[in-house]
């Protein structure tokens, strides 16, 4: 039986080097996901506090935003392959002194925040080079949307196991293994990047001051409005939207009466719909409406919100988790998708840093007034607030993006 593989929903794995790539994150992401999930649990079980969860978060986003422009214009100017195996690198080491931290038992709550803020910054200048390297390991440009997608896949399909098995582990093991079992995962994608082949780095010809092409970088923003816009959208649903997470554990303790599992498990429904929504965009076929698509799913997550919120029952909850995690995670996975088909080459990493800007940047902001909201009001009356606020952006940006369409000619380089 022959397989049309230009039309797989796989067919991005023709590429040697994103097969390895694909091979090697797919196991470091369980290992990240499940050491986020232990992180918060241990906030929350040390402070018992909503909007401590939320500073977690902020601790370790914030600094991503303070240096995520700084990093996109180092991703544009430097090797971004020697670029991510600095940070992976670095990113292990976190892991490493978190679990050393945890296994000695003794720790206050400001070391782990420390740490937290540590990988922020390494963040900083991981996601503005990983993101566009996807464009350097496709050699079809067909591939680059089917790539994308099945990156977004492979990153929910760990936000799927990684909580879920985090749960389990912090029940029986406790939080030191989770951290132990990150550290290790990194290894994969460092061997994984070790093993790819990229021609020789060219640098540019014309060197500019940092300042110049981060003003060069805002002015192709303003120019382009398809793109910016999108990055407007991306604030939006960061800091209003997407940290309902902050409140996962409040229902799974709270409103749920549940332990670390029950935790894992809400967690992992949330990954599931997210893998879902991301197996859906790798297979959309060419010509697919992205902009529509993405409009239609933030309805989706802003429905999710309101049915989540209304439930008391751990059973009945479930089934609306999955349709959080599929509203969720399109949004974000269609913007950055359009945005990198149709960002000039050599603006590409600076407009990711701008993107990691926006969602760095609100993400902690966001986290720290939903965490301080749901404090005051509740966890459950909070989050029906942001499922409201999210079909209003849904309908304001139904008004505002249809009347944007791309200016394919700023692909060129002048």
């Amino acid at each position: 039986m022959n397989i049309d593989v230009t039309h797989s929903t796989f067919r991005a794995f023709r590429n040697r080097n994103y097969a390895l790539f694909f091979a090697g994150q797919s196991v470091s992401q369980i290992g990240t996901w499940m050491q986020r999930t232990a992180v918060i649990w241990v906030i929350y079980s040390l402070t018992h506090s909503a909007s401590m969860i939320g500073f977690a978060v902020f601790a370790q986003q914030f600094p991503s935003f303070l240096l995520s422009l700084f990093g996109g214009v180092i991703a544009d100017r430097y090797n971004r392959h020697k670029i991510l195996l600095v940070t992976q690198t670095a990113s292990m080491i976190q892991a490493i002194l978190l679990t050393v931290l945890i296994l000695t038992g003794h720790y206050i709550i400001w070391e782990i925040l420390t740490l937290s803020a540590v990988l922020g910054i390494i963040n900083a200048f991981d996601t503005p080079a990983r993101q566009p390297m996807v464009h350097d390991m496709v050699n079809d440009k067909a591939d680059v949307a089917n790539a994308i997608s099945l990156n977004s896949a492979m990153v929910n399909m760990a936000r799927l196991i990684g909580p879920a098995l985090s749960g389990m582990v912090l029940q029986q093991f406790g939080a030191g293994i989770c951290f132990s079992i990150n550290a290790v995962s990194f290894i994969a994608v460092i061997i994984s990047l070790l093993l790819m082949k990229f021609p020789e780095f060219e640098r540019p010809a014309i060197r500019k001051k940092i300042s110049s092409e981060l003003a060069e970088g805002l002015r192709y923003l303003k120019q382009t409005p398809s793109i910016s816009m999108l990055v407007f959208l991306i604030i939006c649903l960061s800091l209003l939207v997407i940290p309902y997470d902050t409140m996962e554990p409040v229902f799974a303790k709270v409103i749920f009466k549940g332990n670390a599992a029950t935790y894992g498990y809400l967690s992992g429904c949330i990954g599931l719909g997210a893998l879902i929504g991301s197996f859906l965009l790798a297979s959309a076929k060419k010509g697919t409406n992205f902009r529509m698509i993405m409009l239609m799913s933030i309805v989706v997550l802003g429905m999710g919100l309101i049915l989540f919120s209304r439930m008391s029952h751990f059973a009945f909850a479930l089934p609306f988790a999955v349709i959080l995690g599929l509203g969720s995670i399109t949004p974000m996975s269609t913007s950055i998708t359009i945005i990198q088909m149709e960002a000039a080459t050599h603006m590409r990493g600076r407009v990711m840093s701008y993107v990691a800007m926006a969602y760095f940047g609100m993400l902690p902001l966001g986290s720290l007034l939903i965490g301080t909201v749901s404090q005051k009001i509740g966890a459950p009356l909070t989050m029906l607030c942001q499922g409201i606020i999210a079909l209003l952006i849904a309908a304001l940006f139904y008004k505002l993006i249809p009347k944007i369409t791309p200016d394919h000619s700023d692909k060129v380089q002048g």
